[in-house]
């Protein structure tokens, strides 16, 4: 089974459980809860939320699931950009708290760069680590740039990842950001790794390459996709956890090992990044 190692920690499962879109509908909610609970007796133990995620519905249903059983996850959130100052975050944490059912979080996320001064960011998370409401803290949405910035700041270093978009159609970060953080044996957090919702992911499940490599495997599409994410070192992948189903597949996408001549293919397929472009968010 792959699995990835942040600093100080045990190693975790390379693919955890994420839930964003979850908490918008009360009558998705009881399948929601069973199948965080269902990818915990999977053992996906990370379990990343946001307190953007339906406006602080998606960790109601992460603080459901976890009832009872806390230990037994690694707990992600996120804090929106205009909450990530010295008072406001602390407050923001607090309310997370509160929705998840739980004294402490493991790892707190900034959601991504707003206005607020990178130097007052990490003085917010070294006092909410100071209280013991988070193990660490690290980041979202930030390009190579924004990351130097970030470790040239006192207190910068302790940045535990930096979870951004990658999946097969979007392998920016494999131009500098990627090559940065595994240097630094700092882990990258893979959300979307199946592709967001609409035309693109659709044409990533009907591409004929990747569904001829499954069947040759005796996979899904979305467990190959899985598999292709989490090959680079210091990957972990959070796709969404909705159903017992899906839960169960992207268990299975652990242990597959893609070879060096499907890894051909795909690259022919879904070409690796020769210049640097954008960072890819959604």
């Amino acid at each position: 089974m792959k699995t990835i190692t942040f600093h100080g920690e045990d190693a975790l499962p390379a693919i955890g459980q994420g839930t964003w879109y979850m908490g918008e509908n009360a009558a998705l909610r009881n399948q929601e809860v069973t199948a965080l609970q269902a990818g915990l007796d999977l053992g996906l133990k990370v379990i990343d939320t946001a307190e953007m995620y339906a406006e602080g519905g998606a960790e109601q249903i992460v603080g459901e699931a976890l009832r009872g059983r806390r230990d037994q996850a690694w707990l992600v959130s996120k804090v929106y950009p205009w909450n990530a100052g010295e008072m406001d975050a602390v407050e923001a944490c607090e309310r997370s708290l509160r929705r998840l059912q739980t004294d402490y979080l493991d790892l707190y996320l900034l959601h991504w760069r707003g206005d607020v001064p990178l130097e007052e960011t990490i003085r917010a998370m070294e006092s909410l680590q100071q209280q013991g409401k988070i193990r660490h803290w690290g980041v979202s949405n930030f390009d190579r740039d924004d990351m130097l910035e970030l470790w040239n700041e006192p207190g910068g270093n302790a940045c535990l990842t930096n979870q951004v978009l990658y999946h097969l159609a979007s392998r920016g970060i494999e131009y500098d950001l990627l090559p940065e953080s595994q240097q630094r044996a700092m882990p990258i957090m893979a959300y979307c790794p199946l592709a967001q919702a609409g035309r693109l992911r659709q044409s990533l499940f009907e591409d004929a390459k990747l569904q001829q490599i499954a069947q040759q495997k005796g996979i899904s599409v979305a467990q190959l996709m899985l598999a292709w994410v989490i090959r680079q070192q210091g990957v972990l992948a959070i796709p969404k956890a909705s159903s017992i189903a899906h839960v169960q597949q992207n268990a299975a996408a652990l242990n597959i090992q893609l070879n060096n001549d499907e890894l051909a293919i795909i690259d022919r397929a879904f070409p690796a990044p020769q210049h640097k472009t954008a960072l890819d968010v959604v």
